[in-house]
C-alpha cells in the first residue's frame, strides 16, 4: 500500500544519517524533531505532558503566525503518525509521537480559551450577525467571511476553527466542544442581561396593570428583534464556522447555547396571548404578532436544525395563539359597538362619540391588514350585494390596490356597517326628521374622512368610498328637502299668475318660513367645515333662486311693507348656520343688498 506524502515546511532537515528507516518512520521522525522543536520555544523547555505552560499566547495579534505554523506542525506528526500506525505498529517512535500530542492539545485548549475570553468583543454574535456579507437563505459550510477583506475579528475566527480542527481531529473534540459552550453561553446570558430581557411566565404577567404590562410589551418588542435577527443569528454564524467540519459538533454547541434562552424568549408571548382579553389590549397583541410573524422565516433558518425544532414550534404555537387572542378581542370590539347603549341625542345633530371611537379604532386597525391576513378566521357576514358599489365579486373580494386579502377587507367593511347601523338606529332619536338625516351625514362623512385620510382606502377600496359618498348625498338631499321644502314651497313658482293679494300672502308665508326654519336650525351643527359651506352653498342657491324667480315676477320691491330679504343676500343670512349657536343668534333683515351686510348677528350687539 503506497502512502501519500503530506509535506510540511516546518520539517527540518536531518542533521546526521540514519539507519534504514521505512519512509512512514522518517517522516514521522522528522515531525518529531519539528514538533519538539516548535515546544520547546512556545510551550515548556522539558516538555513533560504534565508541564504545559505556555510562555506567551501563542495565536495573539503579534504571534498570529506561529500559531498557524504551529498547527501544520501538530496536523503533521498527527498525519505522520498514521503512516507508522499502518505499517509498523509497534514502533517506539509512536509513544514519544503520541505524548508531543498530548502536550500539544494541553495547549491548544489553554489557547482555544484564551482566544474565546479574550475576544469576547470581536465575537460578540450582534456584530458578528451585522457584519455578515452572507445571508442564510444558503448556508454554506465556509467562513461568512470567506470573501471579506481581512480584519481582527475575522482573523480570530479563523484562528479558532483552525484550533477546533485540530483537536477534534486529534480526538479532543469533548474538551474543545465544553470550553465553546461554557464561554459562548455566557456571552448569550450577558446580553440578554443588556437587553434588559426577563423571563416573565403568565402567573406574572397575570398580575401585571395594563400600564405596567404595555411597558413590557414594548421592551419584549424591542428586545426580540435584536435577540433573533442578531443574537442567535450571529451565534449561529459563528458556530458553523469554528465548527464547519462537523455538523453534529456545531448543531451540538448552538443548541446548547440558544435553546433555553430562545424557548424563554417566546414565552412571554403566550402568556400575553392567554391573558384576560380586552379591546384595548388588541394593538399591543398585534404588535407582538406583527413582530414574530416578521421574524419567523429567521427564527425557522437560525433554528433549522433538528435539535432546535422546539423553537421553531414554540415560534409557532405563540403565533397561533396570539392570532386566537385577536380574533377574540376583534369579536369582542364589534360585541361593544352593537351593546352601545346610549339614549341621549347628541345636541345639534354633530358626530356621535361612538363614532369617533370606533373609526379611530379601525383606522388603527387597518394599519395591520397584512398582519390581520393570517390571523382573522374565515366568516360569512350578509354583507349587502352592491356594498362596495357594484356586485363585481371580484371587486368585492380584492377591494384596494394593495391585494390586501379579502377577509380583512370584509371584516373591517362589517365593523363599519355595524357601526352606520347603530348611527342609524340613534338617529330616530330625534323627533325631526330634518335633524335625523343631518345627523345620519354628519357621521357618515366623519365615517368617509376616516377612510379617506387613512390606509382603510387601500383595505376598502375606491369603489367602497365612492358607494358611500353617494349615501352620503342622498341625507344631505333629504335633509335640504325636510328642513327648506316649506320655504320653498312658499315661493314656488305656478304656470297662472296670482292676484297681488294672494302674491302677497305667498310672500309673507316665506318670510315666516325662512326665519322659522333658521331659528329651528340656528342650534344644529355640522363640524366639518367644507361640508358646513357646501351644504349652506346648496341651500343659499336654491333659496336664491326660488325667491329671485318670484320677486321678478311679481316686481315685489314695491312691497316695502312686507319684503323683509334681498334675494342676492339669502346666503349672507345662513353664514352663521350650522356653527351650533342657538338662540343667540337672530335675523336682522335688510330691504337693499348694499345695506344688507352679515344679516346674523349676536343679541346685544
Amino acid at each position: 500500500m503506497m502512502l501519500l506524502f503530506k509535506p510540511s515546511a516546518t520539517l527540518g532537515k536531518r542533521s546526521k544519517p540514519r539507519p534504514y528507516q521505512s519512509f512512514s518512520e522518517s517522516l514521522l521522525i522528522d515531525s518529531i524533531e519539528a514538533t519538539e522543536t516548535f515546544t520547546r520555544k512556545w510551550i515548556s523547555p522539558d516538555l513533560s505532558a504534565s508541564s504545559s505552560c505556555s510562555l506567551s499566547s501563542i495565536f495573539s495579534t503579534q504571534n498570529r503566525v506561529e500559531g498557524r505554523r504551529f498547527i501544520e506542525v501538530i496536523n503533521s506528526l498527527q498525519y505522520a503518525i498514521q503512516g507508522v500506525m499502518l505499517v509498523n505498529p509497534e514502533s517506539h517512535k509512536l509513544a514519544r509521537a503520541h505524548s508531543l500530542v498530548t502536550i500539544a492539545m494541553k495547549h491548544l485548549e489553554k489557547e482555544f480559551y484564551r482566544v474565546l475570553k479574550s475576544n469576547r468583543r470581536n465575537l460578540d454574535p450582534e456584530s458578528i450577525s451585522v457584519r455578515s456579507s452572507e445571508s442564510f437563505n444558503a448556508r454554506k459550510k465556509v467562513s461568512v467571511y470567506s470573501n471579506a477583506p481581512k480584519s481582527e475579528d475575522a482573523d480570530v475566527m479563523t484562528d479558532l476553527k483552525l484550533i477546533a480542527d485540530c483537536m477534534i481531529s486529534s480526538g479532543y473534540e469533548n474538551e474543545c466542544v465544553k470550553i465553546y459552550k461554557k464561554i459562548r453561553k455566557s456571552i448569550i446570558v450577558e446580553a440578554l442581561n443588556n437587553l434588559g430581557f426577563e423571563n416573565l411566565i403568565f402567573g406574572k404577567v397575570q398580575k401585571l396593570e395594563w400600564e405596567s404590562m404595555e411597558k413590557k410589551i414594548q421592551s419584549w418588542l424591542e428586545a426580540a428583534k435584536i435577540i433573533i435577527a442578531n443574537l442567535f443569528e450571529g451565534e449561529r454564524i459563528l458556530c458553523d464556522h469554528v465548527f464547519s467540519t462537523s455538523v453534529s459538533v456545531a448543531e451540538s454547541c448552538f443548541s446548547e447555547i440558544t435553546l433555553d434562552s430562545a424557548l424563554t424568549l417566546f414565552v412571554f408571548p403566550v402568556s400575553v396571548a392567554k391573558c384576560r382579553k380586552t379591546v384595548e389590549k388588541i394593538f399591543s397583541t398585534l404588535d407582538v404578532y406583527q413582530t414574530i410573524s416578521r421574524l419567523l422565516p429567521q427564527i425557522e433558518e437560525i433554528f433549522s436544525y433538528d435539535s432546535t425544532s422546539a423553537v421553531r414550534l414554540q415560534a409557532a404555537d405563540s403565533l397561533t395563539n396570539l392570532g386566537e387572542s385577536i380574533n377574540s378581542m376583534v369579536a369582542e370590539f364589534e360585541a361593544s359597538i352593537t351593546k352601545e347603549s346610549s339614549k341621549s341625542p347628541i345636541p345639534g345633530g354633530g358626530v356621535h362619540p361612538l363614532t369617533r371611537y370606533v373609526m379611530n379604532f379601525i383606522v388603527f386597525l387597518a394599519d395591520y391588514n397584512e398582519s390581520l391576513a393570517g390571523v382573522l378566521t374565515e366568516s360569512t357576514l350578509p354583507l349587502p350585494e352592491d356594498y362596495f358599489g357594484n356586485n363585481d365579486d371580484d371587486n368585492n373580494n380584492d377591494a384596494g390596490d394593495s391585494g390586501s386579502s379579502s377577509k380583512v377587507t370584509t371584516r373591517i367593511a362589517w365593523l363599519i356597517l355595524v357601526l352606520l347601523c347603530k348611527i342609524d338606529t340613534k338617529s330616530r332619536i330625534y323627533n325631526d326628521m330634518a335633524l335625523s338625516y343631518l345627523f345620519l351625514a354628519n357621521n357618515l362623512h366623519y365615517v368617509i374622512s376616516k377612510v379617506r385620510t387613512s390606509n382603510l382606502r387601500v383595505v376598502l377600496g375606491d369603489e367602497w368610498v365612492t358607494n358611500h359618498e353617494g349615501k352620503l348625498s342622498q341625507y344631505l338631499e333629504k335633509y335640504e328637502k325636510i328642513a327648506w321644502g316649506e320655504v320653498m314651497a312658499s315661493l314656488s313658482d305656478e304656470e297662472t299668475m296670482l292676484e297681488e293679494d294672494a302674491a302677497k300672502e305667498r310672500l309673507k308665508r316665506f318670510n315666516e318660513a325662512f326665519e322659522e326654519a333658521f331659528q329651528k336650525q340656528s342650534s344644529w351643527v355640522v363640524p366639518d367645515s367644507k361640508m358646513r359651506d357646501e351644504l349652506k352653498d346648496s341651500v343659499a342657491k336654491k333659496l336664491t333662486d326660488a325667491a329671485s324667480s318670484f320677486y321678478g315676477k311679481y316686481h315685489v320691491e314695491a312691497w316695502e311693507e312686507i319684503v323683509r330679504f334681498v334675494p342676492e343676500d339669502l346666503g349672507n343670512y345662513l353664514t352663521d348656520l350650522f356653527l351650533g349657536t342657538g338662540g343667540s343668534c337672530i335675523i336682522v333683515p335688510s330691504l337693499k343688498p348694499s345695506e344688507s351686510g352679515r344679516s346674523l348677528s349676536e343679541s346685544g350687539r
